[in-house]
């Protein structure tokens, strides 16, 4: 039986995907939390394979696309699709390695709140910025300095996933805000030119945060595309 498997993104956890869990219940999605118990993109895709037998559908936003195209590399067989929402198959350029050095920095001496508030409207669009800027900070401080700079440190030291995208054969769904301010649009672009089946779609008015911004869209493109990859489910559809 395939299984849908939704990824965090760096500093969240299940609160990203609450807007989602209805739409998505017939397929019975689980939420990993691999991100905040390993140190490197690589040992989180491998514990997330380790994890969860059989074949996947992967759904991961921003640092959880990151985990999502290397369990991808890994195991490819092991793979159904994949959904890759706000994300990035580079590496950190020079000038992001020195910002998330710095920010390490300061995590490292308590003050995580002087790093994250000043950079929320960063993660969203305008429209949204104010109603969601106080559960976006909720998450991100609840994660605490040591995840954050763990994950941190596991982004900066990420492989390029560009070199082996263009192997993956199976569905794949890119999906970005049209405003990302974080993962711009152009990195979406690339990953969807990269591999073969790829769909991709542009989330208007909207920022990084896709899932919390926009979800009437992300939870109608997922369920329709849910509903092409894992087909058993076919029969009984969201309501």
């Amino acid at each position: 039986m395939t299984r849908l498997i939704l990824l965090p993104g760096l500093a969240s956890n299940e609160a990203l995907w609450r807007a989602q869990r209805e739409a998505l219940a017939p397929w019975s999605p689980h939420v990993t939390d691999v991100h905040t118990r390993e140190d490197s993109i690589p040992a989180m895709a491998a514990a997330l394979l380790r994890e969860h037998a059989g074949p996947l559908v992967l759904c991961g936003a921003s640092m959880g696309g990151m985990i999502a195209m290397e369990a991808a590399r890994q195991a490819p067989e092991r793979i159904a699709g994949l959904a890759l929402l706000g994300t990035d198959a580079r590496p950190d350029s020079p000038m992001m390695i020195a910002l998330r050095t710095n920010a390490i920095t300061t995590f490292a001496q308590g003050r995580v709140r002087e790093v994250i508030e000043p950079n929320i409207a960063f993660a969203f669009h305008p429209d949204h910025a104010q109603a969601l800027a106080g559960s976006y900070l909720d998450f991100v401080l609840a994660a605490g300095a040591d995840q954050l700079i763990r994950q941190n440190r596991a982004v900066i030291a990420r492989p390029d996933a560009r070199v082996h995208l263009p192997q993956v054969r199976h569905p794949v769904l890119v999906m970005c805000g049209d405003t990302d301010q974080l993962t711009p649009p152009e990195r979406s672009q690339e990953i969807a030119a990269l591999i073969p089946q790829a769909r991709l779609v542009m989330v208007p008015r909207c920022g990084h945060m896709l899932t919390m911004e926009r979800p009437d869209v992300v939870n109608a493109v997922l369920v329709e595309w849910l509903s092409t990859v894992i087909p058993a489910v076919q029969d009984s559809p969201p309501r």
